[in-house]
C-alpha cells in the first residue's frame, strides 16, 4: 500500500513537471531574456569585429562578401583562392544557417514557446559559447586586429571560434524569433530601426507604447553590449569575455524557466 502510494505521488509529480516544463511562455512577459539575447549579441559581435572585422549576427555583409569574391572571378585572374577575410565569412554563414537549421528543427518538435526548449536551446548557446572561450585559451590568440588587412585571429583554429559563435548566434536567432515578440530575431537590428523610426508613434513620449518602448529597448541592450563588450575585451581579453558571456547565457537560460505560462484563450 506505502509503495503504491509513493508510486502514484512520483507519477503525479512528474506530470505536473512535464506540464510545467512543456508549457508555452507568454510573450508578452519575455522582455527581460530576450533583452538578455539582446545584450549577448553585442558582447559577441563586439569581440568578433574588433578581431576579424566580420559580424557573427548579421550575415547581410558575409553573404555579400563572397558575392564580391565570385565576382572577383570576372577579371579573368588566376587565382581561384579566398582571402582569408572571405573564408572566415563563409565559415560564419555556413555555421550560422547550421545553428539556425539546428533550432528550427529541435524546436518544432519539443515546441518553440516551450521553457523546456527555450532553456535547452539557451543552455547550447552557453555550450557553444564556452567553447569558443576554451579554444580561444589554448589558442593563445590576440584579441584586437592591428588593421584591416591583418587579422588577430588567422590560423586554423580561429575558423572553430568564428564557428560556434556564428552557431549560437543562429540558434538564438531563430529561438528569438519563433517567441514572436518586437524583439524579432535578436541578432540585427536593420529591421528593428526600420520599425522604430516608421513607428507613428516614436514621438508619443508622455505615454507608453509597447511597441516602440521594445525597439528603443532593443537597441539599448544591443549598444550595451557592444560597449560592455570592447570595454571587457580591453581589459581581460577574447578568452575571459566569452567565460562571463558563456555564463550570462546560462542565467538566461535558468530565467526562461521562470516566464509566466502564456494563458489559454479558450
Amino acid at each position: 500500500m506505502w509503495e503504491t502510494s509513493s508510486n502514484l505521488k512520483d507519477e503525479a509529480t512528474m506530470a505536473r513537471l512535464k506540464k510545467y516544463f512543456l508549457a508555452e511562455v507568454d510573450e508578452k512577459r519575455s522582455t527581460l531574456p530576450l533583452a538578455g539575447y539582446r545584450f549577448m549579441t553585442g558582447v559577441i559581435n563586439a569581440l568578433i569585429f574588433s578581431a576579424i572585422f566580420i559580424w557573427c549576427g548579421s550575415q547581410t555583409g558575409n553573404t555579400i562578401q563572397l558575392a564580391l569574391a565570385v565576382a572577383r572571378l570576372l577579371k579573368g585572374a588566376h587565382n581561384y583562392s579566398l582571402h582569408l577575410v572571405e573564408k572566415q565569412a563563409l565559415c560564419s554563414l555556413v555555421t550560422f544557417a547550421f545553428g539556425v537549421f539546428i533550432g528550427g528543427r529541435v524546436g518544432d518538435r519539443i515546441g518553440c514557446k516551450t521553457r523546456a526548449w527555450l532553456f535547452m536551446g539557451t543552455f547550447i548557446q552557453a555550450l557553444f559559447t564556452m567553447t569558443s572561450a576554451i579554444l580561444m585559451w589554448e589558442g593563445r590568440e590576440r584579441s584586437l586586429a592591428d588593421a584591416s588587412d591583418n587579422a588577430a585571429w588567422s590560423d586554423t583554429l580561429s575558423f572553430l571560434f568564428t564557428g560556434f559563435l556564428s552557431a549560437s548566434m543562429g540558434l538564438q536567432g531563430v529561438m528569438a524569433k519563433r517567441v514572436d515578440t518586437h524583439f524579432s530575431t535578436t541578432v540585427t537590428l536593420t529591421v528593428t530601426w526600420c520599425e522604430l523610426i516608421s513607428n507613428p508613434k516614436l514621438l508619443h513620449v508622455r505615454r507608453l507604447v509597447t511597441s516602440r518602448d521594445h525597439q528603443i529597448l532593443t537597441v539599448a541592450c544591443f549598444v550595451a553590449g557592444g560597449f560592455a563588450g570592447r570595454v571587457s575585451l580591453d581589459k581581460i581579453g577574447s578568452a575571459n569575455t566569452l567565460g562571463i558571456g558563456a555564463g550570462i547565457r546560462l542565467v538566461i537560460g535558468v530565467w526562461w524557466l521562470f516566464v509566466p505560462e502564456k494563458e489559454s484563450t479558450m
